[in-house]
């Protein structure tokens, strides 16, 4: 509690930053997400989402750094999902993929309590960091039309409409105060840490709105409600008398597959870019994020996930506590049902302008640069991880970057399936060839090839006594090799050639320390 007190100055400015970035985040996902017809009416979903994901997940958490709410990586699934839905049970297509949502939700929390967390540390830093690269890449290119005033790319290079004066003012306005907050100077000066940029951006945007008299269609549009009852009608119930519905569970499941990867993704790259460098526990996180999708199902929300954008967002404007992610889910209630006219002056200009370091920060090109460095095992699944998320989607992006590094761990694997080392393997007239730790198929080839050319009249030794498991494969390989080796006059010695395997050594290391401790404790 005295490490949440300590840091409120740093998670209240940040919280509010948060906020203010996840608003229209939050309802251009639900745009994305909601067929054309029902845009109308269940916009709010997506405001939602982001209320739940703040409060519910945020105090469940484990993650000190990450904020939760609806995701565009989840965005086409839910479209199709909801479309189908609504042909099946016309009508109520929306209200029963609610539950659906509430179905995917308990899923997460079943895989959180069976621990199946650790999946998230099976992908390598190369595809996390291009994944970040690649989200910071479409963050950055998806602000540019709104920076001058347009929707989207197709309006802006239609010429038609122009380019809005006053947009690209507030916008230019806003990168330079961004600009120079990021300054070593400015951060000398106290006052100038405690006010965080992004905040002064959004204050400065709302007096340039006013002043230049921006149209309602350039600044920020949430639904307002007159009274609390109609505030309350906002909030839609899910429809469970379709159960029986196999597309219903279907719709579940892959919720609760794509969201619970993606916000274990986000959570290992959130971790990385933590300052404090602290790991969150992706199992709490399964069931904060399950909890959150059963809670947001039931009051008519969008699923929800981690996501990279608002908790990057978090990092960048100094937060550094989960105290700010559930300040911004408060607040995000408070002013949806309180002041929501008001939060509708803040230019949509100013939160490119934000956006635009956000982006900038995730893909940076001292990153493109540290990647080259590292070689092409690293570089090459980084560059595939942000083509496919840029050209295609989060997700497709995320596993070809997977299957190509995937394809080098093969490769090198199979150059490596022994030690040689020609001053210390090829003494006295023999060739040592020290099998690895570790010999799968995947060395069969390699492993043939070598030993079809050791030169005849010579002599071997196959040494496997530091492997810990090796392939009935390559133990058939090598007894060949030994049956055709006296025609070739070659004498051979093999030294523990024999499988061993291995158990969950993790598990026995986890139980040998409860022993420890528990031995320890009667000591006491």
């Amino acid at each position: 509690m005295d490490e949440y007190i300590k840091n409120l100055k740093y998670d209240l400015p940040a919280s509010i930053i948060v906020f203010l970035v996840a608003v229209p985040l939050c309802l251009g996902i639900a745009l994305a997400s909601l067929p054309p017809e029902m845009q109308a009416e269940y916009l709010f979903s997506g405001i939602i989402a982001g209320i739940v994901g703040g409060i519910v997940v945020g105090l469940i958490s484990g993650s000190q750094l990450g904020v939760s709410g609806p995701a565009a990586g989840l965005a086409v699934i839910v479209l199709n999902a909801i479309t189908k839905l609504e042909e099946l049970h016309p009508g109520k297509g929306f209200q029963v993929f609610l539950a659906a949502v509430v179905i995917g939700g308990g899923f997460q929390i079943i895989l959180g309590l069976a621990r199946a967390g650790v999946i998230g540390y099976f992908f390598p830093n190369s595809v996390i960091k291009g994944m970040l690269a690649g989200i910071g890449i479409i963050i950055f290119k998806k602000q540019i039309p709104i920076a001058f005033g347009h929707k989207d790319f197709s309006s802006l290079m239609d010429g038609a409409a122009g380019i809005s004066t006053g947009t690209t003012i507030v916008t230019a306005v806003s990168l330079i105060i961004l600009v120079l907050w990021e300054q070593k100077f400015m951060k000398d000066i106290k006052v100038f840490r405690l006010l965080q940029g992004p905040l002064v951006v959004v204050i400065v945007g709302v007096v340039l709105g006013g002043v230049l008299a921006l149209e309602a269609v350039h600044l920020v549009s949430i639904p307002v409600a007159k009274d609390l009852t109609e505030f309350k009608a906002q909030f839609t119930s899910p429809d469970f008398s379709t159960l029986s519905d196999r597309f219903v569970w279907k719709t579940g499941l892959t919720i609760a597959i794509v969201a619970s990867l993606e916000t274990l993704l986000c959570l290992d790259a959130t971790d990385k870019l933590d300052p404090l460098k602290r790991v969150a526990p992706a199992n709490r996180e399964l069931i904060a994020q399950g909890t959150g999708n059963v809670v947001a199902g039931c009051l008519g929300g969008l699923p929800v996930t981690q996501v990279i954008v608002r908790s990057s967002t978090n990092i960048q404007s100094g937060g550094r506590t989960k105290v700010s992610a559930i300040v911004h889910g408060i607040i995000m209630l408070f002013c949806a049902f309180a002041i929501p006219a008001l939060l509708n002056k803040i230019p949509l200009a100013s939160l490119a302008a934000i956006l635009f370091l956000v982006g900038y920060k995730l893909a940076k090109p001292e990153l493109f640069k540290t990647m080259y460095q590292q070689g092409r095992n690293s570089f090459v699944p980084f560059i595939t991880t942000i083509a496919g998320i840029v050209f295609v989607d989060l997700l497709f992006g995320i596993g070809l970057g997977l299957a190509v590094a995937i394809l080098f761990i093969l490769y090198n694997n199979y150059k490596k399936p022994f030690l040689f080392d020609a001053s210390k393997h090829f003494q006295d007239g023999k060739i040592h060839l020290e099998l690895a730790e570790d010999v799968t198929f995947v060395n069969k080839a390699s492993i043939q090839r070598t030993l079809s050319e050791l030169p005849n009249d010579s002599k071997v030794v196959i040494d496997a006594s530091k492997t810990v498991n090796i392939d009935h494969d390559v133990i058939e390989i090598v007894n060949e090799f030994l049956e055709s080796a006296p025609h070739r006059n070659i004498e051979a010695e093999v030294i523990d050639l024999h499988s061993l395997g291995i158990g969950n050594q993790a598990a026995e290391m986890s139980a040998a320390l409860s022993k420890l401790e528990t031995e320890k404790t009667g000591t006491e």
